[in-house]
């Protein structure tokens, strides 16, 4: 079986779904032949490389909510054993975390590419790293088992820009608005990060190739990262 879990390194909600759906792997007894990989989503796309403060940017963003947007995945994260900072958290463009994440996945496998999101997240929302920054990326990269002489070059040229760009443009194609979103076997789609029990009965029912999946939540009203998905 076939996940491809299109998610942004800046989600909060992708960080939760993906520890959830790693918890419900570990119960289904056919977990070793499901293969797991990340697919670019971007929800700020304009987002500069330069790196801002997390808080002030999500508060001109979404205003006095913003605070509270924060507390609630906070709380959430710590029960997932995932720790939030958002007061050293920085906002910058993701695209270059996608790159590397391709280049993971097409050099060493859906394993390391699977390490390298973990590290990434982890280096985002927990260590203030700036995520804009290639110097800080190929540290996380070397991290997850990449060739750090091979991830500098990487990251000096162009390699995996059109690859990348292409999968954003098909995940926009396939209609997805709201991350994280799991595609299983490129026919059933779940969507944001539901508890570990709802991914466990997906991956049974898609087993058993029924597709009688049942309805997954959504954003409301395009209000970001509400409801265990984040919408642009």
């Amino acid at each position: 079986m076939k996940v491809e879990i299109y998610s942004d390194i800046a989600c909060p909600w992708c960080y939760i779904g993906k520890r959830r759906f790693e918890q419900a792997l570990d119960r289904f007894p056919g977990k070793d032949a499901v293969e797991v990989v990340y697919r670019p989503y971007q929800l700020v796309p304009e987002a500069s490389e330069q790196a801002t403060p997390h808080r002030a940017w999500l508060a001109e963003r979404y205003g006095p909510q913003s605070v509270a947007m924060d507390a609630r995945v906070t709380e959430l994260g710590r029960a997932e054993g995932i720790t939030y900072d958002f007061d050293t958290a920085l906002h910058a463009n993701t695209f270059l975390g996608h790159r590397l994440l391709h280049l993971a996945e097409t050099e060493y496998g859906a394993a390391v590419q699977g390490e390298l999101k973990e590290r990434l997240l982890k280096a985002h929302f927990s260590d203030g790293v700036d995520i804009g920054d290639r110097t800080q990326l190929a540290a996380v990269a070397v991290a997850a088992g990449l060739d750090g002489d091979r991830v500098a070059a990487y990251l000096a040229g162009d390699e995996g820009t059109d690859e990348v760009r292409a999968q954003l443009a098909e995940a926009q194609a396939l209609g997805i608005s709201a991350v994280p979103t799991f595609v299983f076997e490129g026919r059933w789609a779940v969507q944001g990060g539901q508890e570990a029990d709802t991914f466990l009965r997906v991956l049974q029912q898609v087993a058993e190739e029924t597709g009688a999946l049942v309805p997954v939540a959504v954003a409301d009203d395009g209000e970001a990262c509400a409801d265990g998905a984040c919408a642009v």
